[in-house]
């Protein structure tokens, strides 16, 4: 064993202090600052309650009659009416109200400062309570009361893990009926959910669930997302969490590019989380500059096949090589492969005869066998797509099946499979050059000496996923910001009964502005595992957006020449802490992305509210 006589007693006692969330960096972020909007500081510049008033803003459902349908009390209650926050301008304060959280699907950086926000919010005469791993704790009754101690300990913390968090969906009556019995239990006059857009229809029919039942509990939803598919125009840019995400990626591809450059060799396939919505990649490619971005959006817009993706990417990494740079970094969005028209067509075909045919197909001894079997059931088109896939795809698609019998398109690996296609057109451009290269319609104009280069170079790639190592960092400035103030918002309307709610904030770049958006306006109708269902509509990026346009118009200098940013880490004191998302700024026409501004800025102590 080793020899611990040298070691110094009280380096190990240093060591040790920073054990259970107290590193130097841990204890300096507690104590920063953040932005709250004026909206929440009273005369004294103290934090207080915003108070609600109807605005000359509305938000009707895309199908109105049938979300009256679905929510006639909440609908009749609120009418489609967007409501804004007011200074209280010393109104008496609320009381004796008791307000319960709960986190809900995937975790996103700010949810802590979520609760920091309500529990300030609430003030010392009303009470926080945490309902533990999100709706399944709501329908099991796992309640406990959220100190002033406990919640400033988690301020400007990453992560969900005070609260730890769950994907129950609430569906049933026995659920409804469970959640009706904990809200009684604990006498809960406020239930506060933080979640996506799943969530948050969870959020839109608990509403009207308790309201039918007559339980005067209001309901409050929060926009939580590192995607950033819950975005409502300039009433809601963006949902918490997608900034910090897409800043911790910016700053791993970053690295890559430059990676990149100095090994001279390698391209780097980078898949980023967003399995509906490409925003992070947009952004990321925004912040770096990458040679190749691929946007689903774009992609399905176009009727693109995997073969002109591939012909596109081989296209740029050609001209790059015939340039002198045989280096680069491809980013691919998670959802990607469900965007892909004909690639949507196989799975859709596939999850039918999969199905109909279960019985059958399990009983072949070999994927060969199975394939066989397969193959004269779907369309022609369909059948050569699916024979021209890699095997170890093709398994996945025939083997690899969800509690529905689908097919696990999530787990698809898109980079595997464009890599194995991109490997093939290049190995075949370097021994066809005569029929690539020269002059005439369709070919690459070169000289002897590129042709001469682009043999002579190898092509080595790397792929990579970047996804959970975005959603729980410490959150940056702008999202540390933003959910204190989300839970201001929500604080303020539950202590004011309303219920049916959205709390939202906007105007990122003057001050903020703090609206609640009905619920039920955010309501559509998708089919989703063959039927009907109303849920809240996801974001997409739209090609006709100022960001997408700004990044159509740049990448082709970007793919020709080595342009690449690297942001470097997230910062939290310096010169690019007080940065908003670049998408952010183009498409709600700010002026600047480098300074966003909610208010005034505040040193937090929840223990000082205690008292």
């Amino acid at each position: 064993m080793a020899n611990h006589k040298n070691i110094s007693t009280d380096l190990v006692s240093k060591i040790s202090d920073t054990e259970g969330r107290h590193s130097l960096f841990e204890d300096a972020s507690r104590k920063l600052t953040v932005q709250v909007c004026r909206v929440f500081l009273d005369k004294e510049g103290n934090i207080a309650p915003a108070r609600f008033q109807a605005s000359n803003l509305t938000l009707p459902a895309k199908n109105q009659e049938r979300t009256e349908k679905a929510f006639p009390l909440t609908v009749a209650r609120h009418k489609n009416v967007i409501l804004e926050g007011r200074p209280a301008n010393g109104q008496p304060g609320i009381t004796g109200k008791r307000v319960a959280v709960l986190f809900s699907g995937g975790p996103a950086a700010g949810g802590h400062n979520v609760l920091a926000g309500l529990k300030a919010g609430l003030g010392k005469h009303n009470t926080l309570l945490g309902i533990k791993r999100g709706p399944k704790g709501l329908i099991q009754g796992d309640v406990f009361e959220v100190s002033g101690r406990a919640a400033q300990n988690f301020l400007n913390t990453g992560g969900f893990d005070f609260l730890g968090t769950d994907r129950t969906k609430i569906k049933s009556q026995q659920q409804f009926e469970n959640v009706k019995e904990t809200v009684l239990n604990n006498r809960i006059d406020g239930l506060v959910v933080v979640g996506g857009d799943d969530s948050n229809t969870n959020a839109a029919f608990i509403a009207e669930y308790l309201e039918k039942e007559g339980v005067p509990c209001s309901v409050v939803g929060i926009p939580k997302t590192i995607d950033g598919d819950m975005a409502v125009g300039k009433f809601l840019p963006i949902s918490f969490g997608y900034d910090t995400a897409t800043k911790v990626y910016a700053e791993l591809v970053g690295n890559l590019t430059q990676d990149a450059a100095s090994a001279v060799k390698y391209y780097h396939f980078v898949k980023l989380m967003g399995r509906t919505a490409s925003k992070i990649t947009l952004e990321v490619a925004l912040q770096t500059k990458p040679a190749v971005t691929l946007i689903s959006e774009e992609i399905a817009e176009k009727d693109m096949s995997i073969d002109q993706i591939v012909d596109y990417i081989v296209h740029v990494m050609i001209h790059r090589r015939l340039n002198g740079i045989n280096h680069g970094v491809i980013l691919i969005p998670e959802g990607l492969i469900e965007f892909i028209p004909e690639m949507k067509k196989l799975i859709s075909e596939l999850n039918r005869v999969l199905a109909e045919y279960e019985t059958d197909i399990k009983d072949l001894p070999t994927l060969k066998n199975k394939q066989e079997f397969i193959y004269p059931l779907l369309s022609p088109q369909s059948a050569q797509l699916m024979a021209s896939l890699p095997e170890e795809i093709e398994e996945m698609l025939v083997l690899d099946r969800d509690d529905h019998g689908n097919v696990k398109v999530s787990q698809i690996e898109t980079e595997k499979l464009l890599i194995e296609k991109i490997r093939y057109k290049m190995s075949e451009v370097k021994r066809h050059t005569g029929k690539y290269f020269g002059e005439g319609e369709g070919k690459i104009p070169a000289t002897p000496e590129q042709i001469e280069r682009y043999k002579s170079e190898t092509l080595s790639i790397q792929s990579h996923f970047l996804g959970y190592e975005g959603r729980s960092a410490r959150p940056t400035a702008f999202d540390a910001s933003f959910t204190f103030n989300l839970g201001l918002t929500a604080a303020s309307l539950v202590l004011e009964g309303k219920t049916g709610y959205m709390a939202v904030v906007t105007e990122f770049e003057k001050g903020g502005r703090v609206l609640a958006l009905p619920l039920s306006g955010l309501i559509t109708t998708e089919m989703r595992k063959g039927k009907e269902e109303q849920v809240i509509e996801k974001s997409l990026v739209a090609t006709s957006s100022p960001s997408f346009q700004v990044f159509a118009k740049c990448r082709d200098k970007w793919a020709n020449e080595d342009l690449f940013s690297s942001p470097g880490p997230i910062q939290h004191w310096g010169p690019a802490s007080r940065q908003m998302p670049m998408l952010v700024a183009l498409d709600q026409s700010y002026g600047d992305y480098r300074v966003f501004n909610l208010g005034e800025e505040k040193q937090i102590d929840l223990l000082e509210m205690e008292e």
